[in-house]
């Protein structure tokens, strides 16, 4: 079997690209061409292309792969930003039918848990839809479009929704590594929200490993949450942080907002998930 990643130079990306390795499975990368230098020393084939601006003949490209693990979108962490349904959302989709035509069978997508809104609790795949931001919209809209897509021309989809990852390669501006710039400054307080909210982090290596499963499956699986369905504080989780790694840093609670396009609780039900990967190991 043959396995691309879209995005693989990116935080998802590079622990998908690891997990693929580890199972022994032939893997192709597909960056571009200004990111191909910061991919590391995997063992897979790399492609140099923008799905941006995708050639016609992108598949064959991409060695005609069974299967695609699509994790790149531009524009993160600027969930309000009109672009993500203005420039990015035709491009991708774009982009996907091209290959879905030219004969791929099976696409893993990353989705967000922002399709959800501003729903509480505990989120199944069973309830609908209700992007508040444009992040979140325009992720919906190309599952959406995907799905009449594979009503026309099948093929199979599973759309993963990510809850919140942390590790290795995170971004500047996720909370840890905020925290850790701060320890390393020697700052005495780490400024953030009350901390209060409710949320469902998953290690992002883990997450590789979910995403890898539901590839390697090759079935039409719909949406399904990637999750742990364990809540945490966000105040906890970074004490947590704090306690495992040995610093002495204090927090400055309530120093920011809380966030307006995410509710105060809200975790993933993680039961298809675990339902999927008990059959596939």
């Amino acid at each position: 079997m043959k396995v691309a990643v879209t995005g693989a130079t990116g935080f998802i990306g590079r622990h998908v690209l690891a997990e693929l390795e580890t199972r022994s499975v032939e893997s192709i990368a597909l960056v571009r061409p200004s990111t191909v230098k910061t991919l590391g020393n995997f063992k897979c084939s790399i492609v140099r292309f923008d799905l941006h601006n995708a050639p016609p003949n992108a598949f064959e490209l991409m060695g005609r792969p069974d299967v695609l693990i699509h994790l790149a979108w531009s524009g993160l962490p600027n969930y309000k930003s009109l672009h993500h349904f203005e420039q990015e959302l035709p491009a991708q989709y774009q982009f996907l039918k091209s290959l879905v035509e030219s004969g791929l069978q099976t696409i893993v997508v990353a989705g967000t848990c922002f399709e959800y809104g501003m729903q509480s609790g505990s989120l199944s795949e069973v309830f609908a839809a209700r992007p508040n931001n444009p992040y979140g919209f325009a992720k919906d809209a190309l599952r959406c479009q995907l799905e009449y897509l594979k009503a026309a021309r099948p093929f199979q989809l599973a759309w993963a929704r990510l809850f919140y990852l942390y590790g290795e390669g995170q971004s500047e501006s996720s909370l840890l590594s905020q925290l850790r710039r701060a320890v390393e400054r020697g700052d005495q307080f780490f400024n953030m929200s009350g901390g209060e909210q409710l949320r469902d982090y998953l290690p992002v290596a883990e997450a590789a490993r979910h995403l890898v499963s539901l590839a390697l499956a090759e079935k039409d699986i719909g949406v399904v949450n990637v999750c742990t369905g364990i809540p945490i504080s966000v105040r906890k989780l970074v004490e947590g942080w704090i306690k495992e790694n040995g610093w002495s840093i204090r927090l400055n609670l309530s120093h920011y907002p809380y966030p307006d396009y995410e509710p105060m609780a809200f975790w993933g039900d993680p039961q298809k998930l675990s339902s999927i990967i008990s059959k596939t190991t």
